[in-house]
C-alpha cells in the first residue's frame, strides 16, 4: 500500500548518461551521492566510509583526489566498493587523467580549469578510453575571473554562463558523456540558475546546496531549494552538502525524495509530534524504529500515531501502522486494517517483525 501523492511531478527528460552501472538522467530513478572526507591515499579508511555510505543508501560516491597518491590509492579502492567512484579533481589534469586509468566512473571538473586545449584534449581521451563520464561542476564561491567583472557578483546568469563556457569546451572535444552543476550556498541563487540552464541544456543537472552548513540548517536549506527544483521536474542526481557525517547526507537525501514520491526505498515513517493524548512515548517509539528499520530497504510505509485523532486514518494510508488506545491497548493496522491490539511496551518488537514479515513478502513475490 502506498500514499498517492496530490501532485505527479513532471521530470524533464534529459539526455541520459553512465556513471558506472548507474544510469543518470531520462526517465533512471533520481540517484543520491555523498563524498567522503577521508584522506584518499588512506585506503583503508576511504574504503571503509564508503561502505557505510552505500549501506546508507548511496548509489554514487565521490573522493577528492588533490594528488598522485590519491589518484593511484583509486585503483585499490573500486576494488572494494560496489557503487561507482567520482574522482574530484579541481586543476591538474594529469590527475584527472590519473584517476580516469585507475578506475573512476567520473570526473568532476571544470575544463576551464585544466588549462591548455592540448590538456583538455588529454582529459577527454582518457575519459572516452575508459568509459568515464565528466560532470561540469561550477560554484558560485569559484567563477571564472572575466565572468565575475562582467556581472559584478555572483548571479543566475553568471552561474549560467560559466557553465555553457565549459560544455562548449568540452562539445568541441566531441564528448557528451556529462552531466552539469551550478551550485551557491546562497538557495535562491542555486534554484535561479538551475532554473536558467535547464531551460538551455538537455544534460542530467546535479543538484546541489553548496557549504549549506551543520546539519539541520544544512538539511533545511538543501530541502528547500532541492524541493523548489524536483517540484518543476529539475533535477537527475542530488547531494546533500551538510558539515556532519557523509552518511547523514545519505539520509536527508533519501528523505527529500521519498518526501516527493521520487525514490522507494526504506521504510517510509508517518509519525505524529506527539501531545498530551499519546497513549505511548511517540517520539522515542519512532527514534528507535528508524534505528532498528535502517537495514531495510524494501519500499514500506509505516504510521506510528499517538491516539486515534488521526490515527486510524493514516493507519489505513499505509502498509504497517500503530493507533494509540487507552490503557495501552494500542491498536496494529496491517494494510489498513485493524488487526489486533499491542501492549505499549510491545509496540518496537511487533512492528518490527511486521516490517520485516512485509519486506519478505514483497522481495518474494
Amino acid at each position: 500500500m502506498s500514499i498517492r501523492p496530490f501532485r505527479d511531478i513532471n521530470r524533464k527528460k534529459t539526455r541520459v548518461i553512465n556513471v558506472g552501472n548507474v544510469k543518470i538522467g531520462g526517465d533512471n530513478p533520481i540517484s543520491v551521492q555523498s563524498m567522503t572526507n577521508t584522506l584518499t591515499k588512506d585506503v583503508l579508511e576511504t574504503v571503509k566510509q564508503i561502505n557505510k555510505i552505500e549501506e546508507a543508501g548511496a548509489d554514487l560516491v565521490r573522493v577528492s583526489c588533490p594528488d598522485q597518491d590519491s589518484t593511484k590509492s583509486l585503483k585499490e579502492i573500486v576494488k572494494s566498493i560496489n557503487i561507482p567512484l567520482i574522482a574530484d579533481i579541481h586543476f591538474h589534469y594529469k590527475r584527472a587523467i590519473e584517476a580516469a586509468n585507475n578506475g573512476a566512473s567520473c570526473l568532476r571538473i571544470n575544463p576551464g580549469n585544466i588549462g591548455e586545449k592540448n590538456k583538455i584534449m588529454e582529459v577527454v581521451k582518457a575519459a572516452k578510453d575508459n568509459g568515464c563520464s565528466i560532470r561540469i561542476g561550477v560554484n558560485a564561491g569559484s567563477l571564472e575571473k572575466d565572468i565575475l567583472e562582467k556581472f559584478k557578483e555572483p548571479c543566475p546568469e553568471a552561474l549560467v554562463e560559466s557553465a555553457i563556457r565549459n560544455i562548449e569546451i568540452l562539445e568541441n572535444e566531441d564528448f557528451f558523456n556529462l552531466k552539469v552543476s551550478v551550485k551557491s550556498s546562497d538557495v535562491f541563487l542555486s534554484i535561479g540558475a538551475y532554473r536558467k540552464l535547464s531551460e538551455k541544456v538537455n544534460y542530467p543537472l546535479h543538484l546541489g546546496i553548496t557549504e549549506a552548513g551543520s546539519f539541520l540548517p544544512g538539511t533545511i536549506k538543501s530541502s528547500i531549494g532541492f524541493g523548489s527544483l524536483l517540484l518543476d521536474g529539475i533535477g537527475d542526481t542530488i547531494r546533500v552538502s551538510l558539515s556532519d557525517d557523509p552518511v547523514e547526507e545519505i539520509k536527508v537525501g533519501n528523505e527529500i525524495l521519498k518526501s516527493l514520491n521520487l525514490r522507494h526505498r526504506g521504510v517510509k515513517i508517518i509519525s505524529c509530534p506527539s501531545c498530551a493524548r499519546q497513549a505511548f512515548p511517540v517520539i522515542n517509539t519512532v527514534k528507535i524504529l528508524e534505528e532498528k528499520l535502517s537495514n531495510i530497504k524494501t519500499p514500506i510505509t509505516l504510521s506510528i500515531i499517538g491516539c486515534v485523532v488521526n490515527g486510524p486514518g493514516e493507519a489505513s494510508m499505509t502498509d504497517i501502522g500503530i493507533t494509540g488506545g487507552g490503557k495501552g491497548n494500542n491498536m496494529l493496522y496491517l494494510s489498513g486494517v485493524q488487526k489486533e491490539k499491542v501492549l505499549s511496551d510491545k509496540i518496537i518488537d511487533r512492528v518490527v517483525e511486521e516490517v520485516q514479515k512485509k519486506a519478505k513478502e514483497i522481495e518474494d513475490q
